[in-house]
């Protein structure tokens, strides 16, 4: 039994009680990161579980910024010498860690993000599974050789550490995303800065909180070397603006994404994107209708339809829409929503009520354009007066009108039809974001010409699976106004490290590439 087992026992659960503020204080303790620094006057934290206060954190000046840089910057410096492997045995400690404390971890997550104990459980495990891949990937930091058409001479291309990194992230995955993109740059010799969410900053603390134990425990780990900035966009900006950030990887809206990439650009840092999605789901006559169901629910419902993967439109052969359409109802319609920490509930809330009001702008515009639409509004459930607890909708379209093309960050799936595959790619095409697609087929060229060039644009294409729940291995991130930006998995390591090309002469003679001659009388 470990110490959250003690705390919250099924008898004393705070989704019954409701007494949040005390969990909190309760799980910091319980996994040995104070919280009393981070406490002020500045920002309040609410939980949209059941919209009560949480904590009250102090926020990071501009001072503060320009201090933490400062301090990164000199991190770096010692960093940077570490031997890779040996970098990645901090990133092995601070695993085990999160191992150790994994169900404090998930409950800290729940009750700041409102996702469902299981899917903090799973972002919980991905931050595990995260540091694993990079400890590996510090003994795999590879260049290349390449053949030189100078005789006696080696050309190669390597890898050196690139600076500190700024990382922003989103509130509706709190940990993962700054886990991808920092235990990868810790092992490629970077330093760190965390901008989380504002509504997200007690994850934060806590995750970082841990990295920052496991540091102070490795000798090889030099201070300062992962910190947190709490505050608003602002601090982002000064992320964005701060010559000595040499990577500023942001995950969150297109609006935020293009004002940080404009910044991190006119200054000539390295930008790294994941912005909006607007993920579609093309099923065809030949496909598993009941695989297609399973997929399409939880990929338009999970995490209350606040992922950026979430499934947003469903395309369906004009021959199968009447029946798929009303199983999907009758489906979600059953779905049990209510407190994120009953083991029993598959929709938790969103966020806050502007999500709720984004919804519901949505769905009136919807309407306008002759959407009918099923489910979306507001569920009632007890002792949480302040929360936005929703049914998620299913609006049968018309077309692919100006709303449907836009991403509303929360759980409305919009249906289209479609009579020919060509029309069902241009539907999946047809919009401004490119993160990720999936088709449910039985007919293999339908498979294979979704995933070639002449099918989906965006960066994850998937057949017979949804369009959430990427695995860590493969790169992450899509194209368009998405941002272009791959900020884990495969080689985006590259991202974090600045590539060196050599050339070494171990001849006696001086050749030029080209044949160029440019001949000296020397002694």
């Amino acid at each position: 039994m470990n110490a959250l087992d003690t705390m919250i026992s099924p008898d004393a659960n705070p989704a019954a009680h409701g007494d949040f503020a005390r969990s909190v204080t309760d799980i910091f303790g319980a996994i040995g990161v104070p919280l009393d620094a981070g406490r002020g006057a500045d920002l309040k934290v609410f939980s949209p579980v059941d919209g009560s206060e949480l904590a009250v954190l102090r926020t990071d000046s501009a001072g503060d910024m320009d201090a933490m840089v400062a301090k990164a910057r000199d991190a770096f410096a010692a960093w940077k010498d570490v031997p890779a492997p040996h970098r990645g045995e901090l990133v092995r400690r601070y695993g085990l860690l999160v191992r150790e404390h994994k169900e404090a971890l998930s409950q800290l997550l729940t009750i700041e993000n409102g996702k469902i104990l299981t899917e903090a459980r799973g972002e919980v495990q991905e931050v595990i599974d995260i540091c694993e891949y990079a400890v590996g990937l510090s003994r795999q930091l590879f260049g290349l050789t390449i053949a030189s058409e100078r005789a006696e001479h080696r050309l190669t291309e390597y890898w050196h550490p690139l600076g500190v990194l700024g990382l922003i992230s989103a509130f509706n995955f709190p940990a993962a995303v700054w886990a991808w993109g920092t235990t990868v740059a810790l092992v490629c010799g970077d330093s760190a800065i965390w901008k989380p969410s504002e509504k997200t900053p007690l994850t934060a603390l806590a995750f970082a909180g841990l990295l920052q134990k496991a540091a102070a425990d490795y000798e090889l780990a030099p201070d300062h070397l992962v910190q947190v900035a709490v505050g608003d966009a602002a601090c982002g900006t000064m992320l964005a603006d701060h010559p000595d950030v040499a990577i500023v990887s942001a995950t969150g809206s297109v609006r935020m994404g293009q004002d940080v990439g404009v910044r991190v650009q006119r200054r000539f840092g390295r930008p790294v994107l994941e912005l909006g999605g607007n993920n579609a789901a093309i099923v065809a006559p030949s496909a598993d209708i009941g695989l297609a169901l399973r997929g399409t629910i939880f990929a338009a419902t999970g995490t209350c339809g606040q992922r950026c993967t979430t499934l947003r439109r469903l395309i369906v052969h004009e021959d199968i829409r009447a029946g798929f359409v009303k199983r999907l109802i009758a489906a979600v319609g059953s779905l049990a929503i209510g407190s994120p920490l009953d083991d029993a509930t598959h929709v938790g809330p969103l966020i806050d009520k502007a999500a709720f009001d984004a919804m519901q702008r949505a769905l009136d515009a919807a309407r306008r354009d002759g959407g009918i639409v099923h489910g979306g509004e507001r569920i009632e459930v007890a002792g949480a007066p302040d929360a936005y607890y929703v049914r998620p909708a299913i609006v049968e379209m018309p077309a692919q009108s100006e709303i449907v093309r836009e991403e509303t960050f929360a759980p409305i799936l919009y249906v289209l039809s479609y009579s020919d595959f060509a029309e069902a790619i241009a539907l999946q095409n047809g919009v401004p974001q490119g993160l990720s697609s999936c088709v449910f087929t039985g007919d293999v060229r339908e498979a294979e010409k979704f995933q070639s060039a002449q099918g989906s644009d965006c960066g994850i294409v998937n057949v017979n699976i949804g369009t959430s729940g990427a695995e860590i291995g493969g790169a992450f991130g899509g194209e368009k106004v998405t941002g272009g930006g791959r900020v884990s998995g495969s080689d985006s390591w590259k991202n974090y490290m600045r590539r060196v090309t050599a050339t070494v002469n171990y001849s006696t003679s001086l050749p030029l590439a080209q044949g160029v001659k440019f001949d000296l009388d020397i002694d």
